[in-house]
């Protein structure tokens, strides 16, 4: 029958095993069932990687330094906003030199590429993506069919969520395939099929196009809606109206920018085959015809109404319910606005939008002429905070926040040159550094068998189960958020090594000296626990602190190394708490080390320890004398 004063500590390995299987179960489902590895993945330094050189555009022609330096931190941002990817972004000149591990991703090429101006405008309308030809209205069969009503959700929706903030909220409704949009995905955000007005667009949100499918929508007869023309007759917005919020946003937003003009430029424009955007061409005091992302759905966008430098933050995660404050299962992106104009501005925005028909309601995000979401506002925002939500997933709504996040840089780019690079660190210097880790592993292990003899054994199963936690989470790491080991990384690793050995010696030795109390070993190993423990916690807060601090302020590897050495502080304090403690609770009842085995670790000649009652009516009479007093009945 097992020995009940040992059941917690039972339990708590237990517990500690039920862990390790779980990560062990994690690493063979990624591996198995998606594109996860064996392996952690290497940085650039240990595998090579993919090089792109970048040119920047600026509308006069010239680049500052400051501009340049900018665009490089946000640029690095946006190559490791999923993850410590360890790519290095650097200067050339004037250009700008980018360079990742392994082979580019899609997502890290898109987000290189789009690096000019983000900014905020209105849907005027909006039409199916393919050109040059008439089509059913998205989500019709047949169009000779009545037409949809383009208010109306489609019977796949979910209402949306209210937003505690005012949040630009959608609901997550997709069109439904059609000969234009089939196999195509709308960009989040863009909640509703895709309305094809025909004549002048009405002000009813619940009006219903008639069954003609016009492919773009017919121009109306006169400017109105008081909006100031030019010489020529066309609408215009001087840049004095545009310095007021109220004005820029009632012109903006105005059917009056349906001419014959811009009707044709909608209709030309072919999503498939784009000019190569030119920020110097674009002016934001006028109209613009522009894509989703996929091409599935064509824009004419009013003049811009805020610009991406006005975004103080965007984020992303679950929503949670109001009523009782758990996760719902859905995601949704969070923005921040920067506070005074930029706040004032959204607010003036979102209440006179919020009362529009579809789709005037909705703001497009508009980054390098492609829209990223055109959600459409549900109420009023006031303090500049509101919360895109609809269909996403939590990759999703990180992909769209970190487009906001780091989607306004100073100037635009063009890509130069991209071509494959070879490791900077040779195989052999590798191969040396692991070599110099094993040594350093191995003299631990000889000085805590010679120091500790039998309880060093605790000391090395620690150090192995650190080791393998180690090279599970990595792994996990590498799969889950792109995680790259750099030999920085594998310095931070070996670094480590001696801060976990650290808190078995401090652990130990205060068990020795609870033994040369004269304490029972079963007592010892609890009084010492509790008297080291909170030396390791503090020891171990102090190297994650540090390790943290080390993480925000630097950049390239040596956020590497940084990440290493915090994640490892933290598996050294869980593998004491949650293994070596338990472990050496229930060698404490095992006889070889109860009764203090000359090779236990525990014998009194080994630790100088002098029983309290030595025989023949001898005892010890201090316990705080220097040298050992002794007294006979």
């Amino acid at each position: 029958m097992a020995n009940p004063k040992t059941r917690p500590f039972r339990s708590t390995l237990a517990i500690f095993t039920l862990i390790t299987l779980m990560l062990t179960g994690g690493l063979i489902a990624s591996v198995q069932f998606s594109d996860g590895s064996w392996t952690p993945k290497l940085g650039l330094d240990l595998e090579g990687g993919t090089q792109m050189v970048l040119q920047p555009q600026t509308a006069d022609g010239t680049v500052n330094a400051e501009q340049l330096d900018q665009a490089v931190d946000i640029m690095r941002a946006r190559v490791d906003g999923q993850g410590v990817a360890e790519a290095e972004v650097a200067t050339l000149g004037n250009n700008v030199v980018v360079a990742v591990p392994g082979a580019m991703t899609r997502e890290q090429e898109d987000a290189l590429r789009q690096s000019s101006q983000m900014r905020f405008r209105p849907v005027i309308t909006v039409v199916a993506g393919s050109p040059m030809e008439v089509s059913p209205i998205p989500g019709e069969g047949d169009p000779t069919e009545p037409a949809a009503d383009p208010t109306a959700p489609t019977p796949d929706a979910t209402e949306p969520a209210a937003s505690p903030t005012g949040g630009a909220t959608a609901s997550p409704a997709t069109p439904a395939p059609s000969p234009t949009t089939a196999g195509a995905v709308l960009p989040r955000g863009l909640q509703q099929a895709t309305p094809t007005p025909t004549g002048t667009p009405t002000a009813s949100p619940t009006a219903t196009p008639t069954g003609s499918p016009a492919a773009t929508p017919e121009p109306t007869e006169t400017p109105g809606l008081g909006l100031p023309t030019s010489e020529e007759g066309t609408p215009t917005i001087t840049p004095q109206d545009a310095a007021d919020p109220q004005k820029l946003i009632e012109y903006a937003s105005s059917e009056a920018w349906l001419t014959a003009q811009w009707s044709q430029r909608l209709e030309e424009f072919d999503c498939r085959a784009q000019p190569v955007y030119d920020p110097s061409k674009e002016d934001p005091l006028q109209p613009s015809v522009a894509c989703s992302d996929d091409g599935a759905a064509k824009y004419l966008l009013g003049p811009a109404v805020i610009s991406g430098d006005q975004l103080a933050d965007a984020s992303s995660g679950p929503i949670v319910s109001q009523q009782t404050g758990a996760p719902t299962g859905g995601y949704q992106v969070n923005l921040q606005m920067d506070g005074g104009e930029a706040t004032a501005a959204y607010a003036t925005v979102s209440r006179y939008m919020v009362g529009l028909p579809e789709p005037r309601n909705q703001l497009a995000i508009v980054l390098d002429n492609h829209v990223v979401s055109a959600p459409r506002f549900e109420n009023a925002i006031p303090d500049g905070r509101a919360q895109i939500t609809g269909n996403f997933t939590a990759e999703s709504a990180m992909a769209l926040a970190n487009q906001l996040k780091f989607g306004a840089l100073p100037m635009s780019f063009t890509v130069q040159s991209t071509e494959s690079v070879s490791p900077t660190i040779g195989g052999d210097q590798l191969r040396l550094a692991m070599i110099a880790g094993a040594v350093g592993l191995l003299l631990v292990v000889l000085y805590s068998l010679w120091q500790y003899r039998a309880l060093g054994l605790v000391t090395v199963a620690s150090l192995l189960v650190t080791a393998g936690l180690t090279y599970l989470v990595l792994t996990l790491f590498g799969w889950g958020y792109n995680l790259r080991l750099t030999m920085a990384g594998i310095t931070g690793a070996i670094v480590a090594i001696g801060t976990t050995v650290d808190s078995f010696i401090v652990y130990f030795e205060r068990v020795r000296d609870e033994l040369r109390d004269g304490r029972r070993l079963q007592s010892a190993v609890q009084s010492g626990w509790a008297r080291a423990s909170r030396t390791i916690y503090i020891s171990s807060a102090v190297s994650f602190l540090a390790a943290t601090v080390l993480y925000a302020l630097a950049t390239s590897n040596v956020r590497g190394f940084a990440f290493v050495l915090m994640l490892t502080t933290v598996l050294d304090l869980f593998v004491t708490v949650m293994f070596t403690h338990p472990l050496l609770s229930l060698l404490s009842h095992v006889k070889f080390f109860r009764d203090g085995h000359r090779l236990s670790g525990f014998h009194p000649d080994t630790i100088g320890a002098i029983p309290a009652y030595r025989g023949r009516g001898r005892t010890r009479l201090s316990d705080s004398a220097t040298t050992p007093q002794e007294v006979s009945a």
